[in-house]
This record gives structure tokens, sequence and C-alpha cells, in this order.
């Protein structure tokens, strides 16, 4: 069965994935869903399920929507309004199904701007860009190993060919059976690529995933690596938000859905999900909510791994035993945190709006926000400052959050050095641990979509999809894939999803790496 190629996927072997046929009679009476989450998977869901006219309640426990993505209003020192957010975000060009959520309120993507390079950089010197790579693998990463200061020749002689075929055969989820067991660290050893390549090719890439290369499997750094690099022709080139997250994302969706008829509560975090007496469920928001609370036909739970886990335990009624222990020992990622800094003087001009790092105990990547986003733009132009963002990942349980912020200033300094002389005129930090865990062994025992409950699902970036996908591409998928269940029980049809390739994209590479796994050494 075909389908359509939508806008933005160009990729020739990017596959569609069909929804199944309606399976369930369609009720008289439309169904009232309620959606526990106001982040990309729940507005993945909720617009999904509005378009099919069901009756959509989506419930926020912030002020705002977004999830990890939401801003919010705060006044500067000097009296200037500005948005605060959790940081940069890139929108790669294979992220299909959160582009498509997003081209349903902004058809051109307009709130979108490309970044045309991001260099990476190593405490100790070399420095990789991606910029001017041929798009389509394998050729992507031939050149880059020819030409990249962390490819040396001599090194090079050494890789493990063997192991480094492997990433030419990653298939989902056949590759989690393989690798999973295994850390990032382990495969990245035992390929033996150079130690400047793991660190500028792969450890950048893992720490996205706001983990040190030890505690993420080695399963999803393959997978990670097919998504951006080996399984696709998009490139490495990807978007930001011209303006903050609110005003170039999430008020556009949130206007799109209103008109859908879809209603909001924010600010209203849910107490529990019980059984209905008129309807399946109830959802309660709070002691000063009178009653058992609303109900609803259908529940997707989208909240993030320390709320689901809050929420399943607070709602026994939901799923069965084994389903509620598999989601209580759904594991969170090592705190991270982003400081924002509104100086009073720029930084040099040939300062790229996204700086990679590698080699630092806490920089993880500098952004210079106002070289990008309008907000930061006018407010650099007004006072001649600059507005900088700094990352840092996978810090340690119980970490000191002043210890942190002064290490990573410190750090960002011996990168910028001109950071040093500046004056700050404000500063915002946010220290969180909220985002999943994707450990060795960890992939059987995650929970997918559906539930015990064929009425209830879940969505999220925690959430096995079984496609190539990860991070926001990952929550916009499993919200798609969260209402497509819904719908197909009701009689209604559901959405085609989009993703790279679910295997390596040359059958010969395919079977040299299958070769070399299977022959004695």
């Amino acid at each position: 069965m075909g389908a359509d190629r939508p806008e933005g996927v160009r990729d020739p072997l990017a596959e569609a994935v069909v929804p199944a046929p309606p399976a369930g009679p369609r009720p008289g009476a439309g169904p009232a869903v309620a959606v526990v989450g106001g982040g990309i998977a729940g507005l993945a869901a909720a617009c999904a399920l509005a378009e099919r006219d069901v009756d959509v309640v989506v419930y926020e426990r912030e002020d705002s929507l977004g999830g990890r993505l939401r801003g919010w209003e705060t006044t500067l020192r000097d009296g200037s309004p500005a948005t605060m957010t959790r940081g940069f975000h890139a929108f790669f060009r294979q992220y299909y199904n959160l582009r498509g959520l997003l081209r349903r309120a902004d058809p051109g993507l307009d709130g979108l701007v490309p970044l045309a390079d991001y260099p990476l950089v190593h405490r100790d010197g070399p420095r990789d860009r991606f910029s001017g790579l041929p798009s389509t693998p394998p050729w992507n990463a031939a050149v880059l190993a020819a030409t990249s200061p962390s490819f040396p020749l001599r090194d090079l002689a050494r890789v493990n060919v063997p192991a480094a075929l492997q990433l030419l055969d990653v298939d989902v989820p056949g590759v989690y059976e393989r690798l999973d067991h295994l850390s990032a660290r382990d495969l990245l050893a035992a390929v033996r690529f150079p130690p400047r390549a793991r660190h500028l090719a792969f450890e950048v890439f893992t720490r996205s995933f706001f983990a040190d290369p030890g505690r993420l499997s080695a399963a999803e750094l393959a997978v990670m690596f097919h998504l951006y690099f080996l399984g696709s022709s998009e490139g490495l080139v990807f978007d930001v938000p011209a303006s903050p997250f609110p005003q170039a994302l999430w008020d556009p969706l949130e206007r799109h859905l209103v008109k859908l008829g879809a209603r909001f509560r924010t600010g209203d975090p849910v107490e529990g999900v019980y059984p209905g007496r008129t309807r399946r469920f109830a959802v309660r928001c709070g002691p000063g909510e009178g009653g058992p609370g609303a109900e609803y036909d259908g529940v997707v739970l989208a909240a993030d791994p320390p709320g689901i886990r809050r929420l399943v335990a607070a709602s026994p009624g939901l799923g069965d035993a084994g389903w509620r222990d598999r989601l209580g020992r759904l594991a969170s990622a090592p705190p991270f945190l982003v400081s924002r800094y509104w100086l009073d003087r720029p930084v040099r001009p040939h300062r790229p709006a996204f700086l990679g790092t590698a080699g630092y105990t806490a920089l993880d990547n500098v952004s210079v926000l106002d070289r990008y986003e309008d907000e930061a733009r006018g407010w650099a132009r007004r006072t001649g400052g600059s507005v900088v963002e700094l990352h840092a990942y996978s810090l340690p349980e119980g970490c000191d959050a002043e210890h942190e912020r002064v290490r990573l200033w410190e750090q960002a300094v011996s990168v910028y050095p001109e950071l040093g002389a500046a004056g700050v005129v404000d500063a915002r930090h946010e220290l969180r641990a909220d985002c999943p865990l994707f450990a060795p062994g960890s992939h059987r025992d995650r929970c997918g979509v559906s539930t015990p409950d064929p009425y209830l699902v879940l969505a999220g970036d925690h959430v096995r999809t079984d496609l190539p996908v990860a991070l926001m591409e990952q929550a916009a998928t499993s919200g798609l894939l969260a209402a497509n269940a819904l719908l197909s029980r009701w009689g209604r049809e559901g959405h085609t999803l989009w993703t790279v390739p679910r295997r390596g994209r040359s059958a010969p590479l395919r079977s040299l790496a299958r070769w070399a796994r299977h022959t004695p050494r």
C-alpha cells in the first residue's frame, strides 16, 4: 500500500508507516479523550485525534505548553522582558513526524531558520564541522573520515572493521537484540575508533541523550548514528526556532487545535486516573476539584518519566501489575544544566551560532542566541550585548547547583575567552533531571504505546516505538502512534507516519556486516 510523500520528505528511501485499518465499531457519539501532558508527544496525539473529530482535552501541569520545550516570561535586571526556556534544540530535517506536526499550524515552517554549520571542538584543539559533506551515506562518512583531523590515517588503520560494519546494518528492533546489552562506550572501544573521533563524532551525540556513554545503550548509539548519519540522506543539517519556543511553535499549534475544538487545562496537574461512572475513565486534578473528575472514553498518558511514575502510582486501577512495575522502573537520566547569560558586550563576530564541545568535564555546547533568535537579537541590538547559553549534560547525581554553574562558566571562558571580560547583565539557570535514561539492557523492559487497557495509551520520548527515531522525533512519533491506536478502535482512519529507512541503506553493506558478524575471528 503506497502513501503520498509529504512535503519535506526528500530521502527516496524514507519509509511510510501506514496505520492499521479501523478495527472497532464507530461509536454513535464522538469519543472524548484526555491527553495528560502538553509536550510534543501530547500535542501530536491531540492533533491526530482532533483531526478525526475526537473531543480532546489536554491537561498540562505547567502554565504553558511545550513540555521540555516550553517557555516562560521573565524580566531582566535592566527591565527588559525576556522568554526563558530550557535551551537549544536542533530540528533535524529527518524529524519527519515532528516537522509534520508543526506544519499543521505553520505550513511553510516559517518559524524555523537553518543553521548552515555547527562545528565541534575538542578541549585539546581538534575541530570538526559537518558543512560541505555529501548528504548520502556512506559517502558522508567516507568524506568525514578522509578530511577530519579526528581520523588520522595511522589511527584509522587500527579500526576494528568488522565491528565498525555493524553501524551499517542497523535494523529496528533487531539491533537491540544484538547490542542493547552493551554500553555505547563498550561499542566505541570495540570499534577502536581514534580517541578524538570518539569524542567529536560520537560522544558529543551520545551526551545529547543526557547520559555518559558508559550509561547509554550501544543499540541507542547505533540507532542514533543511523538516524542522523548513516541511514538518512537528509544530511546533518538542522533548523532552529527563529523566535522563542512559545511564539515560534506552541502558540500557533494551540490556535490550530482550538479551531479543531480541542480544549486546554494548563497549570492543572492531574492527580490520578480512575474508573469512571458513565465513561471508561475519570481524570481528577487535585484536591480543589469537586467530585471524581471529568470523564473520558480514552486517555493518552504523555507525561515525562517522573510524571508518569507519580501518576501511575496514584492511579491503582490503571493497567496490570506487570505493566505498572515496568513503568515504576522507568529511569531518569542524570541531571543537566542550562545557563543563559545576557552580557554587556558581544562575543567575537566569527563565533558560530552553535558550538559542540568535547573533552570538558561539564561544558557540552555553547549557543549564541542573538545569531538566530529574534528576541535575543533585538535585546543585543538595543544594548550592544549578546545572549549566550551553555549546556552541561550528565552531571553527578545530587550535584551542587552553584558549583556546577561556576564550573560551566569557567569552561566556557576557556573556549570563548572574551566571556571573561564581559559583564553579566542577568542570568537564568535551569537544573533538571526529567529526561529518560536508555541504559544498557533496558530496551526489553520499556513500555510501548499499547497498554493492558485498549483505551489507555502511552506517548513520550521514553516510549518504545520499534522505529529508528530519537529525542523530539521519538516524542512526536509516539504521540501519533498513540492516537492511531485509539482511532482504530473507534472505527476511524489513522494517520500515516514517516521514518528514515528501518534498516541499513545498502544491501551489499548489510550482507558484509552480517558476514563479519558471523565469521569466527
